[in-house]
C-alpha cells in the first residue's frame, strides 16, 4: 500500500488499524465498524491524525 493514501483509525480501547480513503470523494472523517482484537467485539474505529 502506498503511504500517501493510508489513514490511521483508532478504537475506543486504543487498538489501531490502517486503511485507505478516497480524499476526492470523502471530505469527512472516517468511522468504520470493525472487529477489535483486544476487546474481541465489533467496535467503531474513528480516523485520527498520523
Amino acid at each position: 500500500m502506498s503511504q500517501v493514501n493510508l489513514i490511521k483509525v483508532k478504537s475506543a480501547s486504543g487498538h489501531v488499524l490502517f486503511t485507505r480513503k478516497n480524499k476526492k470523494k470523502v471530505e469527512r472523517k472516517l468511522e468504520l465498524k470493525k472487529f477489535d482484537k483486544t476487546t474481541r467485539k465489533r467496535e467503531i474505529f474513528k480516523e485520527v491524525k498520523k
